[in-house]
């Protein structure tokens, strides 16, 4: 199978080549897949995408009239495909369901442990010869009240290592998990949630549902100085509410490993050129926000699981096998 790879990084070549061991003919590309770049895929019998990669209906409808008939998503997340549309047209959809609950769940406390600590203030003060504590105050994580919405596989393991440093957990999930619940998670709404919570952690798909669920309102309920982490989607946060919260004190801790409109900024290297996005500038100013850049899911591991998932995905697909990573209505559902 001859499948165009798109938003190919370095590190996406190496480690698909890896897994690939010549079962099909991989062609790298560097442009994200949009309307203007989907002809670059003319002759493949299958694109190969990746989290802001667009896929809604123009794109898929070009897609088409060049024959390809699948995507493969080395993502878990699907929200950026027009699933509908897809079915019309006869394109099959694969993801990367679970590539490294772990990776993510870390990278969430790395980011609670820096923003509590201020280890990024503190890491630029001592390189100039500033060992003055003042400013850099935080608090102990034991006896913290954290609340963890979505307890899927990232959230499960983020109640795991939130216990070990003595939180106290409650979770809000359509579907609560037998094993939080064994281990003391206390299940709540998502209101209760939001007013009792010291620290909140997002771990939920992006959903028309969960479309800014964490909004003008949902910041109104929560603590004054809560810290809110989000390495999910990043349209969970309606991110100019938040900056109205950052503004009046609501919220005194801000995590984002992912944003909004992250599709013109993310995994680029824009480092010469003016960021355009006065939402995200915004965001920059504040002294308690720390953002990374998508990068939650980097690890080796992950990287090397996601590599395998792909290219096992598209073998099955070449050759007619069941695929249990197929994107479909009852997986949005489920989700």
């Amino acid at each position: 199978m001859k499948v165009s790879v798109f938003s190919a990084k370095p590190y996406d070549r190496t480690f698909l080549q890896q897994a690939n061991r010549n079962l099909h003919q991989l062609v790298f590309l560097e442009p994200h897949l949009n309307e203007k770049t989907a002809v670059l895929a003319r002759g493949s019998d299958a694109v190969c995408a990746f989290v802001n990669d667009d896929l809604q209906a123009t794109v898929l409808e070009i897609l088409a009239e060049h024959q390809i008939r699948c995507i493969a998503l080395r993502c878990a997340g699907f929200n950026n495909v027009d699933l509908d549309t897809a079915q019309r047209l006869g394109i099959t959809v694969v993801r990367v369901p679970a590539y490294s609950p772990h990776a993510v769940a870390e990278h969430t406390i790395a980011l609670i442990l820096d923003l509590n600590r201020k280890i990024h203030r503190a890491f630029f003060r001592v390189r100039e010869g500033n060992f003055a504590l003042d400013g850099l105050l935080g608090f102990d994580l034991h006896g913290q009240t954290a609340g963890i919405v979505g307890t899927g596989k990232v959230g499960r393991v983020v109640a795991r290592i939130l216990q070990g440093f003595g939180c106290k957990l409650l979770a809000y999930d359509v579907a609560p998990d037998q094993g939080c619940l064994e281990a003391g998670v206390e299940y709540v709404a998502l209101d209760e949630l939001l007013e009792r919570s010291d620290i909140i952690t997002l771990h939920c798909p992006l959903t028309p549902q969960t479309h800014h669920l964490i909004d003008r309102r949902a910041f109104e309920q929560m603590k004054d100085g809560v810290m809110l982490i989000n390495t999910s989607r990043g349209a969970l946060v309606d991110t100019a509410a938040a900056v109205k919260a950052l503004k009046k004190g609501k919220v005194g801790y801000l995590g984002l490993d992912v944003y909004e409109e992250e599709g013109d900024l993310f995994f680029e290297d824009l480092s010469a050129k003016v960021i355009q996005d006065d939402i995200f500038a915004r965001l920059q100013t504040f002294p308690n926000v720390v953002i990374t850049g998508h990068q939650a899911f980097f690890t080796r591991n992950a990287l090397e699981n996601i590599a395998h998932t792909t290219i096992d995905n598209l073998t099955k697909i070449k050759y007619g096998e069941v695929c249990a990573n197929l994107v479909n209505q009852e997986l949005i559902r489920a989700s």
